[in-house]
């Protein structure tokens, strides 16, 4: 049994019918290394379930709701709840199936998981689409999770497992009783207010003398993905070569992920000019930042914090887009660093589970995301992934393509993962808002065209 972080639990108070808080992943696994079968996929997954306890756990709900739930053993697990075989549509191919199961909520009496294994791609190769509750996992614990179903060579197998055995779930009464005892330590927000007004009063003055550092909040233009969010979802992905960031990267002196917000701001400028959408004004971008080496916090799933980022979609030329975010990201992380690892762990911690789960439903349903400034346009993920070749349950890895939750006001998520010598992009949005979403993935090899020719231009 383990109680869930403020933060980790958020997830669930902040989800709706429309606005999922699940994450997606595509493996894209080739089979000419070894032989592939349904059975061995399954069987090699039931030997290491030991290996990640929250596979087998789900959601307990505190009576009345008077704390974050917990994460109990699930007396009732059946792996062929979780793991299914799907065959790939006729109309639409892999994204649409990847879009199909990225628009469905996932059932809370079950353990925050599933997988489904496509066969019949190109090539003899075969799809595994993850899905896993954001409650459950972020960027980094999710890299782990999958390094245990990972080896960095073929044919490894794990030894059978010891019969598993659930603990008992806690009665009502004494979860009650816990959350009772806990209720004054929520007198803990107020220490939070004048916290939090000085750090405005901070940002405020640091303003006035025109310091630069993080893009703020409500100041971005508003986009035709600004909206608030329909539950079906669409997908696009496109691998790339590392190689390639990593000289545009040297050549200007930068850093990985300034060159990849500046390719993913090229891309939103090519995509909203086309259809004469572009804003003036920059796009912002609110990028997570893992705070895993630097919190204090030691319970919990998710250690995150975020920046706002700009996207220098107002700056035509590549190589002077990359320039301007380098400068922009390296004063918004000092700004950053001035807030703390913790603000916002510290801020969830004190949620009330009621209210906070209330405002989402009215917020969702009024749609208040299109009632008042636009807070961020997009979310990008940059997420470190596996340096060398992997082997998912003895099936060598071709490609690794994540997507993230999108939320109301900011219908598009990106992000980003290294894998061996690729850079993998993927693109999730809210079909209504994004109609044309392989547009975006279609845009990523040209613009990082145009940044390595500025970079060899300038050698």
């Amino acid at each position: 049994m383990e109680q869930l972080t403020g933060l980790d639990a958020s997830f669930l108070y902040l989800e709706t019918g429309t606005q999922h808080l699940h994450v997606c992943a595509l493996l894209i696994l080739d089979p000419a290394d070894g032989p592939y079968s349904f059975d061995g996929i399954r069987d090699e997954l039931r030997k290491r379930l030991p290996l990640i306890p929250h596979m087998r756990r789900r959601i307990h709900s505190v009576p009345f709701n008077l704390d974050h739930p917990l994460w109990v053993d699930d007396a009732d697990f059946d792996l062929d709840n979780h793991l299914r075989r799907v065959e790939l549509p006729e109309s639409g191919g892999l994204a649409a199936l990847i879009g199909a199961i990225a628009s469905y909520p996932m059932d809370r009496n079950r353990p925050l998981w599933e997988m489904s294994v496509v066969e019949g791609l190109d090539d003899g190769k075969v799809a595994v689409v993850c899905k896993y509750h954001h409650s459950a996992v972020d960027g980094i614990t999710g890299t782990n999770m999958m390094m245990h179903l990972c080896d960095p060579e073929p044919g490894t197998s794990r030894p059978e497992p010891e019969p598993w055995q659930p603990e008992p779930v806690p009665g009502d009464l004494e979860l009650a009783a816990r959350a009772a005892v806990r209720l004054p330590a929520r007198a803990g927000m107020l220490g939070m207010v004048p916290k939090t007004l000085g750090m405005v009063a901070g940002f405020a003055r640091r303003r006035r003398n025109n310091q630069a550092g993080m893009e703020l909040p409500f100041s971005a233009p508003r986009t035709p993905f600004n909206q608030a969010v329909t539950a079906a979802r669409s997908v696009s992905f496109t691998k790339t070569d590392l190689a390639a960031i990593k000289e545009i990267k040297a050549a200007f002196g930068v850093k990985v992920n300034d060159v990849v917000l500046a390719v993913v701001g090229g891309v939103l400028r090519r995509y909203l000019e086309e259809r004469g959408e572009l804003p003036d004004r920059s796009l912002i971008a609110s990028v997570p930042v893992s705070v895993h080496e630097s919190t204090r916090h030691t319970e919990g799933i998710n250690k995150v914090s975020t920046l706002f980022c700009r996207l220098g979609t107002d700056v035509a030329d590549p190589a002077e887009r990359l320039a301007v975010l380098a400068v922009a990201n390296r004063e918004a992380k000092a700004e950053h660093d001035l807030i703390g690892a913790d603000f916002l762990q510290d801020w969830s911690k004190y949620a009330p589970p009621n209210t906070f789960r209330l405002a989402s439903r009215v917020y969702s349903s009024l749609k208040l995301a299109e009632r008042h400034p636009v807070v961020h346009n997009l979310v990008v993920s940059n997420v470190p992934g596996p340096p060398m070749p992997l082997y998912f349950l003895g099936v060598r890895v071709d490609g690794m393509f994540p997507f993230g939750p999108v939320f109301h006001g900011a219908g598009l998520t990106v992000t980003v993962l290294s894998n061996c010598d690729d850079l993998d992009f993927g693109f999730i949005a809210c079909r209504d808002l994004v109609p044309d979403i392989q547009a975006l993935a279609d845009a990523v090899p040209a613009v990082i065209d145009d940044l390595l020719a500025a970079a060899r231009a300038k050698g």
